[in-house]
């Protein structure tokens, strides 16, 4: 049933270059040998769609999954007096099912669009994922979506709803939505607010942009949005929240949509933390959501992501939920330099050689086999990047190579094939 009402426009408005995406996902995973019985394009809508569904599964109760979620934004006289003197930054956590097929397949995916309207941006999700559950782009705005769990309205069918994730990459992923000439949380309100009849599923977005934006309201933006009335409502640090100074925080509770002022166990317990909600850098912003804010805090479980955002910075510090149950909030993060995940300079070189080269199997276990059909090639070096850039593995090879390589982990790779300093051949590669 779910397939059914992603394959048209009626119930779920899904764009066509959106749909033209998965169809050509399902085409480049069978163009990698990899054989996946009755899963096709609609199967990866579905996955990109599915907390939508599963409000309009009241109707389809065999739909039924859903996430929690909190964030907390610090910027300006927050921030100042600290390491990043007045700059924004939000930590946030994603709350969810510890479902292994989520915990296995947790990744950062970068996009770096061709297109002249749209900008690099990048996802950090679940391999599949073509929407923005929590995301970032080039020019500094992060997005992230929680459930507004307080609010029990349901979508009705045949309203053409736009999906809450896509809304969200089209956010991030368009150069300037509103067209403004700037970047800023408004280009997330504007994609909320041209859904004028609200979304299929009662959410909470959270935003963030650079603290140079400038207006308060330009930095930091949290919304409440349900499938009925009010469906679109809007909150900013000048909002009486309770939370002090230039700091907004939002769990799954309604604060301004009819002004509940619905404050969880959660929300009081960061509000007194904070206290006068000055003098937050990013450790204590990052403290605060860990030790007041998080399942760990609560002796619950399912904190799948812990991660923040500092734009000026082009900081993402990202800690996810183990395999062996250990919780994101429990393990050490990654600190990733976007400066770097946004540079892949392989990717933006021209393949010289496409039909002469020939690298299997791919995906790989510990060997791969390179041929060079007829071509007269000298000194030759292969390398491997990982997805983040670093070198893991470089090595001279002769004309056809049968190579033994062992990475540490398993997951997508870049590699190059040079000879005396020119770039041959570039592609990815899949590490089993």
């Amino acid at each position: 049933m779910a397939k059914i009402m992603v394959s048209t426009n009626n119930h779920l408005r899904i764009d066509s270059i959106y749909v033209d995406e998965a169809k050509g996902m399902i085409q480049g995973i069978s163009d990698a040998g990899i054989i996946m019985t009755n899963v096709d394009y609609l199967d990866i809508l579905v996955a990109n769609t599915f907390l939508d569904l599963a409000n309009l599964g009241n109707k389809f109760p065999e739909i039924n999954m859903q996430n929690g979620c909190s964030s907390l934004i610090s910027w300006g006289n927050a921030t100042t007096n600290t390491s990043l003197n007045g700059k924004s930054v939000l930590s946030r956590h994603l709350d969810w099912t510890t479902n292994y097929s989520l915990i296995n397949n947790q990744v950062i995916v970068i996009h770096f669009p061709d297109e002249v309207d749209e900008q690099d941006w990048l996802l950090i999700g679940f391999a599949g994922q073509i929407s923005v559950l929590s995301g970032l782009n080039k020019s500094g705005v992060g997005v992230m979506q929680h459930m507004l769990s307080d609010v029990s309205a349901g979508g009705n069918l045949n309203m053409s709803y736009e999906p809450i994730w896509f809304s969200l990459r089209k956010a991030i992923e368009s150069a300037d939505y509103n067209q403004d000439g700037l970047d800023n949380v408004n280009d997330v309100r504007a994609i909320i607010e041209n859904n004028m009849q609200g979304y299929a599923e009662n959410y909470i977005i959270t935003s963030v942009a650079p603290a140079s934006c400038g207006h308060d309201s330009l930095i930091a933006l949290v919304a409440e949005v349900s499938p009925a009335s009010p469906k679109i409502s809007f909150r900013y640090n000048s909002y009486p929240d309770s939370i002090p100074g230039d700091n907004l925080y939002a769990a799954n509770y309604a604060i301004v949509r009819n002004n509940a002022m619905h404050f969880c166990n959660r929300y009081n317990a960061v509000r007194s933390k904070m206290q006068n909600g000055l003098l937050i850098d990013d450790e204590l912003n990052w403290g605060i959501m860990k030790d007041f804010s998080s399942s760990c805090a609560f002796g619950a479980n399912g904190n799948i992501q812990f991660m923040q955002y500092i734009p000026e910075n082009n900081i993402l510090n990202l800690a996810v939920h183990k395999t062996n149950g250990t919780q994101a909030c429990e393990t050490d993060s990654i600190v990733y330099d976007l400066n770097t995940l946004f540079q892949l300079p392989l990717s933006a070189k021209k393949n010289r050689f496409t039909q002469e080269i020939s690298i299997f199997p791919n995906p790989f276990n510990d060997y791969i086999s390179i041929s060079f059909g007829n071509l007269c090639l000298e000194k030759l070096r292969i390398t491997i990047y990982s997805i983040d850039g670093k070198k893991v593995y470089s090595n001279k090879m002769i004309k056809t190579a049968d190579l033994k390589i062992k990475l540490e982990n398993k997951g997508v790779y870049i590699q190059s094939i040079e000879t005396e300093g020119r770039l041959l051949y570039t592609n990815k590669i899949m590490h089993l």
